[in-house]
């Protein structure tokens, strides 16, 4: 399973969510694609991407967050073991998000969300502090993100395989030139367990 979560006030109908559900559907791999709408709440997002996984292998789920949706995937894949794809991912979003507390409109269909600071305090609980296993993760970076800093992101994802884009934006608008990496780093056998040497 290809799991996609997307970033704050974005949507299924993200440039990058589209364009990875159009190849995998030219690819016949439609059935391991699931792109739900995230609700405000950081838990709740949390709760519905592990329930939409739930009837997956867990060494076969891949989770790819762009922004706030690579903060939950990093969540995720301590947690689960998960495999994850980071797209300019958002490292200390609590932080971010605090300037846009209130009745916020959304990117795609209209609409509005409201940011309430209880999901601030959701955020800082779901905060990984540091990653452990770097080969499950995939970091893509932009220099030129004008939202987040790619220098806080290679800092927190220390050791992991790492694309840094000199230029490019938040967005990441040259993703289909990254396409094919991302999905073969999805379709890679899972990181073998690591257990202490019996004593």
């Amino acid at each position: 399973m290809i799991l996609y979560l997307h970033g704050f006030r974005s949507s299924p109908q993200s440039f990058k969510a589209r364009v990875m559900h159009a190849r995998l559907e030219e690819l016949g791999r439609l059935g391991e694609w699931q792109c739900p709408t995230l609700p405000v709440s950081p838990f709740d997002a949390i709760v519905l991407a592990e329930s939409v996984a739930a009837g997956a292998k867990q060494s076969d789920v891949t989770v790819v967050g762009s922004s706030l949706g690579g903060y939950y995937a990093t969540h995720l894949a301590e947690k689960h073991g998960w495999r994850a794809v980071l797209l300019n991912p958002a490292v200390v979003p609590q932080r971010d998000l605090s300037h846009f507390l209130g009745e916020q409109p959304l990117w795609h269909g209209g609409g509005t969300i409201t940011v309430l600071p209880r999901h601030l305090d959701e955020l800082r609980a779901l905060a990984v502090e540091r990653i452990t296993r770097p080969e499950r993760y995939y970091l893509i970076a932009a220099t030129g993100d004008e939202v987040l800093d790619y220098r806080t992101m290679l800092d927190h994802y220390p050791d992991v395989r790492t694309t840094l884009i000199q230029g490019g934006d938040h967005a990441i608008s040259d993703f289909p030139a990254y396409l094919a990496d991302v999905i073969a780093f999805c379709d890679q056998a899972p990181p073998p367990l690591v257990t202490p040497a019996a004593a």
